[in-house]
């Protein structure tokens, strides 16, 4: 985003009675979707749900129960890059503008910083839900023929949107303090990848007090459990639910550390 155009649209939209959070977001929006950025990394997460759904699909072999595993695995990929588009866009909310050489002038608009936090972090969030209107037809498509459909859609979103509000408290924290774009997508990256580790912790791993908190406390173990078995083995969100306190929490204290963080932004990357 230009920095003159912010100060720009700031004044007659005050004048309108728009909230500047509001301002900011819509300029955000319309930079990420109409500069080609959100498309471009969309089309390539359309190829993937396409490979991965014909690979499932063309499998005669599976049985009924096989059936809905293909739909847990497909979900699973459709909210974890979903997610991970959330958190690269995120991720360059501040950071990017500071390469540019453009976050002076954003610092300087008559904007308070937590505003511009919030209106990046709803654009990055576009992400997600772009990402999961061009999963559902994948999703129907594999889930027609075993009756959850439904189930799918619904808790695919459910987790996804805890997810990807993690991923936004997240990108913009780091996204803060980077002091290059490049530095913060790869600690965007890697903290990603450590957040996933859990879920390939071997089962003997797993057992005991200490491997259950691990399990339940990441966000990402604990939400993509959930959705297995939700789908897989045809429980419901009262029986389950509780796998997502761990996520609501996460996504809580990630969001509230960004906001309070905000007003802190300084120009070099550090307080």
């Amino acid at each position: 985003m230009t920095l003159d155009a912010k100060p720009a649209a700031a004044g007659p939209a005050a004048r309108a009675g728009r909230p500047s959070w509001l301002v900011v977001a819509d300029r955000e929006v319309r930079d990420l979707w109409l500069g080609g950025r959100a498309l471009i990394l969309l089309f390539a997460y359309a190829v993937v749900l396409s490979v991965t759904t014909y690979l499932t699909a063309t499998n005669e072999a599976l049985n009924f129960l096989e059936q809905r595993e293909s739909v847990s695995l497909t979900l699973q990929v459709a909210v974890a890059i979903g997610v991970l588009l959330t958190l690269l866009a995120a991720a360059d909310a501040f950071s990017g503008e500071r390469e540019r050489g453009t976050l002076e002038s954003l610092l300087l608009a008559p904007v308070s910083r937590r505003s511009l936090a919030l209106g990046k972090g709803i654009a990055a969030l576009s992400m997600w839900f772009a990402a999961f209107v061009i999963s559902v037809p994948y999703i129907w498509y594999l889930a027609r023929g075993v009756g959850v459909v439904r189930t799918s859609l619904l808790n695919g979103l459910l987790v996804g949107s805890l997810l990807a509000l993690t991923m936004v408290g997240l990108g913009l924290l780091i996204s803060m303090f980077a002091g290059s774009n490049r530095v913060s997508l790869s600690v965007s990256v890697f903290t990603l990848l450590a957040l996933f580790a859990p879920t390939q912790m071997p089962t003997s791993a797993q057992r005991g007090w200490f491997g259950d908190l691990l399990l339940r406390a990441d966000p990402f173990t604990a939400a993509l459990r959930y959705l297995g078995r939700v789908i897989i083995n045809a429980r419901t969100f009262a029986q389950e639910g509780h796998w997502l306190i761990g996520p609501a929490i996460v996504a809580g204290i990630a969001l509230v550390l960004a906001f309070a963080v905000a007003g802190r932004i300084r120009l070099g990357g550090r307080e």
